[in-house]
C-alpha cells in the first residue's frame, strides 16, 4: 500500500508545478511576441529597412518558439493520457464496474429498433451506430481506447466497438450495463 501512496503523493505535488511552469513559459513567449511586434513598428516608423527586416526575423523566431512550446505542451498532455490508457487492460472495466455500480446502471435504454446480438466481424447498418449512440467518454467506463475510425456505441445493455466508416463490428461486450 505504501508503494502506491508515495508515488501518488509525489505526482500530485509535481504535476501542478509542471503545468504552471508551462503556462508561465507560454505567457513569457506571448509577451516576447508583443515586444517584437512593437520593435517592428518602431523600426518601420524610423524607416530603416535593414532594421525592419531584422526585427521581422526576430518576430518570426519568437512566434516559432511559441508554436514549439504549445506543441510540446500538447504532446505532453497526449502522452500522459495515452500512458493512462495503455495501463488499462481489456477487462479492467469489470473490477471497476463492481466498485462503481451507479455509473453502469443507466436505467432502461431503448432504441427505435429491436435488440440484435452482434458478432465480431459482422457488418451492421448505420442505423445502429449513429452519433446519438456513441459513447463519448469511454475512459469513464474503463473501456479500451477506440483508435482510428472506431467508436464505442451502446446497443441496449451491450457495448459494441464499430468501425463507423465501414460498419464492421470490431468488438462486443455483452451485458456491460446493468
Amino acid at each position: 500500500m505504501r508503494k502506491l501512496i508515495i508515488p501518488t503523493l509525489i505526482a500530485a505535488i509535481a504535476l501542478p508545478g509542471v503545468a504552471s511552469a508551462q503556462n508561465g513559459e507560454l505567457r513569457r513567449d506571448r509577451q516576447e511576441i508583443r515586444e517584437q511586434q512593437r520593435d517592428v513598428r518602431d523600426a518601420q516608423r524610423r524607416g530603416d529597412w535593414r532594421e525592419v527586416e531584422e526585427q521581422r526575423r526576430d518576430l518570426r523566431d519568437a512566434r516559432q518558439e511559441y508554436r514549439d512550446d504549445r506543441r510540446d505542451r500538447y504532446e505532453d498532455r497526449r502522452d500522459r493520457f495515452e500512458d493512462r490508457n495503455r495501463a488499462w487492460g481489456r477487462n479492467d472495466w469489470q473490477g471497476y464496474r463492481n466498485q462503481n455500480r451507479a455509473l453502469y446502471s443507466r436505467g432502461n435504454w431503448r432504441a427505435p429498433f429491436r435488440y440484435n446480438t452482434f458478432r465480431t466481424g459482422a457488418r451492421i447498418a448505420p442505423l445502429y451506430y449513429g452519433q446519438r449512440y456513441w459513447i463519448n467518454d469511454p475512459w469513464r467506463y474503463r473501456l479500451p481506447a477506440a483508435r482510428g475510425n472506431a467508436r464505442w456505441i451502446r446497443h441496449y445493455n451491450d457495448v459494441v466497438l464499430v468501425d463507423y466508416r465501414r460498419g464492421i463490428v470490431l468488438n462486443v461486450i455483452r451485458n456491460f450495463y446493468w
